[in-house]
């Protein structure tokens, strides 16, 4: 019998790395893609593919490399990062390379992998969203936007591809036991401007920023199996949560937004006393 293939992006590092792992010890075939291709893990199954998904060479090569094994199941689009700093200072350099990375890198594997999985009247796409992207936060402007983007183009994918017998389908993830509140805290440094109008948002934000990601529930392992239900469910759901409570705080930004909003004021409030 053969295996089934699965490509992830961002498998270096959190939960593209767990879910590398994960796959291989499900017996598949694992095309792990990240920048830094000696970070991604080894072993039985596992195929470490040099990738950077906002680059179109790179992306082809990533999507060959996998082709050789006769079928293309499933593509988790993981790869990203938070850009996050005040809207009025992030240049619109990093705004575009938020999109680039969090958006359009998944649009555009995921142009390269369709043909195939339409031929094969199977498939799915698996696109690592956040809560983030229906709820949002002062100063993570950039970053929700990507990822509310993916959710739409995810749900209006779904609509044209399910004709092929295809799905396309969102995890959203919530606070998370890994690097990416470094990152974000990082790039909010980054995009500061000398005298910055907004340091004391800033440095009340960093300190929320610390405090959930010290009291975060989910670790990349517990994530990386939401990934492989997701990847596998005969009926797949149009989203997927670690826990309850992911699940209804996200529910509450889209069907109480005013209410959601106010929660937002008081946090910014509190970060500047």
């Amino acid at each position: 019998m053969q295996k089934k293939t699965v490509l992830i992006t961002g498998a270096s590092s959190g939960m593209g790395y767990a879910a590398t792992m994960l796959f291989a010890q499900k017996g598949w075939e694992v095309y792990a893609g990240a920048r830094r291709v000696d970070k991604i893990p080894t072993g039985s199954g596992i195929h470490p593919v040099k990738l950077d998904v906002t680059d179109a060479v790179s992306r082809a090569a990533f999507v060959h490399a996998a082709q050789v094994e006769g079928s293309l199941d499933v593509l988790i689009n993981n790869a990203g990062y938070g850009e996050y700093g005040p809207l009025e200072e992030v240049s619109l350099a990093h705004a575009h390379k938020q999109l680039e990375t969090n958006l359009f890198g998944a649009t555009e594997l995921t142009k390269l992998v369709l043909p195939t999985m339409r031929r094969q009247r199977s498939g799915r796409i698996v696109n690592i969203s956040s809560i983030g992207g229906d709820m949002y936060s002062s100063l993570g402007g950039w970053y929700h936007i990507a990822k509310h983007g993916l959710n739409v183009w995810s749900d209006v994918l779904d609509t044209e591809i399910r004709q092929f017998g295809l799905r396309s389908v969102i995890v959203e993830p919530g606070g998370t036991a890994s690097s990416w509140s470094e990152i974000a805290m990082g790039s909010i440094k980054n995009n500061l401007s000398p005298n910055t109008p907004y340091q004391t948002l800033v440095d009340g934000t960093l300190k929320m920023i610390t405090n959930v990601g010290s009291h975060s529930s989910a670790t990349s392992e517990d994530l990386a199996k939401v990934f492989y239900r997701a990847a596998t469910d005969q009926r797949a759901k149009r989203r997927y949560y670690y826990n309850f409570s992911d699940r209804m705080m996200a529910r509450m930004a889209r069907v109480h937004p005013e209410i959601f909003h106010q929660v937002v004021m008081r946090m910014s409030a509190r970060a500047i006393r």
